[in-house]
């Protein structure tokens, strides 16, 4: 090796060995390996020379460039793992400090209601069971023996939807969960023991009332089921819900026109002080009754052989009453300062079901 390549090795290595950052080191790369580095125009200038000389020169550089292609790399290597340790030693984290507070999410009144009313009756042997928000008028009202002449099939009552095609029967957004019921006698054999909740449409708007809201119906068909069976249910399910193990209950006849007989289902509380359970007044809380034969038959059932009872009830109206909200439609606002106020906690339990 010629004393100028072992001159320019020594500068190298020297160089190298002071560099102490990443610029420094990329520096001495760039000025001797680079595209215009000192090795690379000594490279260069070996066409200049004759072959004999080509030769030797060309095998020098060579071995210069890997041994200073080798040197280049274990420093940038060495500062590099520098750099981390420092880096590591400046941003170490104490990891006995508390963790920042971060604000929890909370389960929606409504969310926990629909919880509890599945663990109270799941625990009575009921199933959930679901469908379409958007029904035909045959399962939402003409199924349930409700006439065409029916107050709830006007435009006032009822949101209706536009047919898909000329011939199409028109579509409404279910005004009951019903619907629900008549599908699953449709589709499964009794005996049949199923709770519907889910949302629910009308043109209603007040503190009391909202153009969605939520229903929780309930439907069971066996043979021998009697009116005994419909209260013995209810009753348990509003003590468990409420907590009131002596909560008074009473049936009153009503009309409903899927149900005969048909009875409103109050429970006692106090009209002065809203407590429930307290005072000597009444309050109307859900409808039921036993299944209208018609409803049977349409579904294909022997009203003779099969008999059931149904109920519902407005699953807003329930979590309002329990919970104290005086207004409905605060619900709905998205207002995070109600929602602290009247939120559960996710990791709270919604199991009442070693009451029943």
């Amino acid at each position: 090796m010629g004393d100028d390549l072992e001159a320019l090795r020594s500068e190298t290595l020297e160089a190298l060995a002071q560099a102490q950052d990443h610029a420094a080191w990329d520096a001495i790369r760039v000025g001797v390996l680079g595209k215009s580095g000192r090795l690379t125009r000594l490279l260069k200038e070996l066409g200049k020379m004759s072959p004999e000389e080509r030769k030797e020169r060309g095998q020098a550089l060579n071995r210069l460039r890997d041994a200073l292609n080798t040197a280049v790399e274990q420093r940038g290597q060495e500062i590099a793992e520098a750099a981390l340790e420092s880096r590591l030693k400046s941003e170490q984290v104490d990891v006995t400090l508390p963790a920042p507070a971060t604000p929890l999410g909370l389960v929606h009144p409504i969310s926990r209601t629909i919880e509890e009313m599945t663990a109270i009756f799941g625990a009575m042997g009921f199933s959930v069971a679901e469908g379409p928000d958007i029904e035909s008028q045959w399962h939402n009202f003409s199924a349930l023996n409700t006439p065409d002449h029916h107050p709830a099939r006007t435009e006032h009552d009822t949101f209706y939807l536009p047919a898909t095609h000329e011939d199409a029967p028109a579509r409404v957004l279910r005004t009951q969960t019903s619907g629900v019921q008549i599908r699953t006698m449709l589709t499964q054999e009794p005996p049949i023991r199923i709770i519907a909740p889910g949302r629910t449409y009308r043109a209603d708007h007040d503190a009391t009332h909202s153009p969605m809201f939520h229903q929780c119906e309930g439907l069971v068909i066996d043979k021998g089921i009697t009116l005994g069976h419909l209260k013995g249910c209810l009753i348990e399910f509003l003590r468990v819900f409420f907590d009131k193990p002596n909560l008074p209950v009473r049936f009153r006849a009503s009309y409903f026109p899927f149900t005969e007989p048909s009875m409103e289902v109050d429970i006692g509380w106090s009209r002065q002080t809203g407590e429930i359970g307290g005072g000597t007044d009444w309050l109307e809380v859900l409808g039921s009754g036993m299944v209208h034969p018609r409803v049977l038959a349409n579904c294909g059932l022997d009203p003779a052989i099969w008999q059931g009872f149904a109920f519902g009830m407005g699953i807003e109206r329930l979590t309002m009453l329990k919970n104290g909200i005086p207004d409905l439609r605060s619900f709905y606002d998205s207002d995070l300062r109600w929602l602290r106020h009247y939120g559960f906690s996710s990791l709270s339990s919604a199991s009442l079901a070693e009451g029943v």
